[in-house]
This record gives C-alpha cells, sequence and structure tokens, in this order.
C-alpha cells in the first residue's frame, strides 16, 4: 500500500470525532484545565524567581517540573480546544510528527526531572551537612540542562525512526498524535522503532523508579532515627513527592494499559481517556500538590495574590 504521507497530508483523529456531539462542553472543560494550570504554573514560576528566598535547589526543581507542566499541556491543548470550536478532526502529517515529539518530551524530562528531585530530597535529608556543597543551584542548572539535552537527543531519533515508516492508514485512535499511534499505522518493518522506544521507556522507567525508590527507601530509615519535629518535616516532603511521583506513574500505566489492549475492539472514548490522564494529569497535579503541600512556597504565593487583591 502506498505511504499516507504520498496519497494524504491529513491523519484523521477519531477521539475528536468521537467528542462532537459534546464538542461544546469539551472545548469548556478544556479551557478551564487549560487556564488553571497556566495560570497556578504562573504564579509558581514567578514567586521563584521573584523571591531570592526561594532561589534554592529544590524551588528549581519545582519550578523546572511545573515549566514542564506547561510546555507538555500546550502542545495539545490549544489545539483541541481549536479544534472543537471550528470541529476540525484533522491534523497534518507534520504537524503530527512536531506534535508527537513534544509529548515525547515533555513525559521523558519529566521522568528525569523526578529522578533529580529524589536524589535532592535523599542529600537534603540524610547528608544534611554535606548538601549546601554537594547541591549547589549551579549543579542543579547544570542537571536540568544536562537531562534536557539527553532527553531531547533520545527522543528525537525515536521521531527520525518513526518519520522513516510508510503508513497504511490515516485514523489515529486519539485527540492528539503520539509515538506508538504513528507506528502502530506503518505497513512497513516498524520492529527497529518498536525495540528503539520500548529499551528508551524501560531504561527510562528503571532509571527513575531506582533512584527514587533508593532515596526515599533511605530518608524513610532516616525519619525513623531523628527528633519528631525533624521527622514530621522530612515526612511532610516525602508525601509530597510521593503523590507526585504517584501521579506521574499513573499516567504510564495508562498508557501501557492503552497499547496492552491495541488488539482488543476499545470503544474510541477509552482510548481517549487512557490517552490524556497522562497528557494532562501531572501537568495539573504538580503546581496544585506543590502549591499546597510545600510551606514555605504557599506562604510565598498567598502572599503574592494578597498583593493582588490589594492592587484591584
Amino acid at each position: 500500500m502506498e505511504n499516507v504521507a504520498n496519497v494524504s497530508t491529513r491523519l484523521v483523529l477519531l477521539g475528536l470525532v468521537e467528542m462532537e456531539e459534546f464538542k461544546h462542553l469539551y472545548c469548556a472543560l478544556s479551557i478551564i484545565i487549560y487556564l488553571f494550570i497556566m495560570l497556578l504554573s504562573i504564579n509558581i514560576i514567578f514567586v521563584v524567581l521573584m523571591d531570592q528566598s526561594l532561589h534554592e535547589p529544590m524551588y528549581i526543581l519545582i519550578s523546572n517540573l511545573v515549566l514542564n507542566g506547561i510546555f507538555g499541556s500546550s502542545t495539545f491543548f490549544p489545539k483541541l480546544i481549536i479544534d472543537l470550536i471550528t470541529s476540525s478532526k484533522t491534523i497534518s502529517y507534520g504537524s503530527c510528527i512536531i506534535q508527537t515529539l513534544c509529548i515525547t518530551l515533555f513525559a521523558t524530562f519529566e521522568m528525569s526531572t523526578f529522578a533529580i528531585m529524589a536524589y535532592d530530597r535523599y542529600l537534603a535529608v540524610c547528608h544534611p551537612l554535606h548538601y549546601v556543597t554537594v547541591m549547589t543551584n549551579k549543579k542543579v542548572i547544570n542537571l536540568i540542562i544536562g537531562s534536557c539535552v539527553t532527553s531531547f537527543i533520545v527522543v528525537l531519533i525515536a521521531i527520525l525512526l518513526t518519520g522513516t515508516l510508510s503508513l497504511c492508514g490515516n485514523k489515529i485512535n486519539n485527540i492528539f498524535c503520539d509515538n506508538m499511534s504513528l507506528v502502530n499505522l506503518s505497513c512497513s518493518n516498524s520492529a527497529l522503532s518498536k525495540i528503539y522506544s520500548a529499551a528508551v521507556i524501560s531504561i527510562s522507567l528503571i532509571v527513575t523508579i531506582s533512584v527514587t525508590v533508593f532515596s526515599y527507601l533511605r530518608i524513610f530509615v532516616v525519619c525513623l532515627r531523628v527528633s519528631k519535629e525533624s521527622r514530621q518535616k522530612a515526612v511532610h516532603t516525602l508525601v509530597t513527592h510521593l503523590l507526585n511521583f504517584s501521579v506521574f506513574l499513573l499516567g504510564f500505566f495508562f498508557v501501557a494499559i492503552r497499547y496492552r489492549l491495541s488488539s482488543i475492539n476499545l470503544p474510541i472514548m477509552v482510548h481517549v481517556i487512557l490517552s490524556v490522564t497522562p497528557a494532562f494529569f501531572p501537568p495539573l497535579c504538580n503546581p496544585l500538590i506543590y502549591g499546597i503541600r510545600t510551606h514555605a512556597l504557599k506562604i510565598k504565593i498567598m502572599n503574592q495574590l494578597q498583593k493582588i487583591m490589594v492592587l484591584h
């Protein structure tokens, strides 16, 4: 069969077809969720940037996490909203590849950020005397830049491999493009692309989970030895990070279920729910959880909101 890219430059997003009947409701919900993500995330980033007392590794990492959430949600929410308003149900092949690159980069960078955050908390709780010299702002920024560059290279290779595949269909069971949806449309040999993607995902998950579990287990052991006040502070930090990490793993669980059941004739809306959950839950929950559970940050945000209210 001919390559779809040669026959048509448009791919059909079946999720948008399914949402057509209640598109106004979905559009309103999408706008509310996207605005909420943007406002809360920007507020956290602004507070950390403007307050000198928050120029510490932990708050830099929180800002990086919510900034990545802004990037991730912006890769599909604006287009989704426009598509629902205009009743468009297609996407060009080029735009699909770009969206796939951005969404995959968001997920990969999210994993590396969680690993860095877990390591940072491990040093802060388990090696407090050496923390200031070991984990400096410069080192954190270098770790962020390094993980970002590495994630981009790894993801770019995966997308380039996908881009070489010949497609024998143009219907995607989703409301946005993702790598496996394009691979599943292929009628050429996609073994290399599948092996590479599986290897990258497996290695990323193994490293992230190993670093996180090791760090939090060590923190838990330290919590049993310290004073009640220090224990409460450490446990609070531990619970906050575990909540966010659990949301992140839940997203991967949904993705795994979706492609595990790809051979079963699932309703399109089930595909939409399974794919949208990891795309919007982390960007939505990360600023919400950190904004509420991080005491110093919560106080600064409340002070900032009070200033805005006074000005009005």
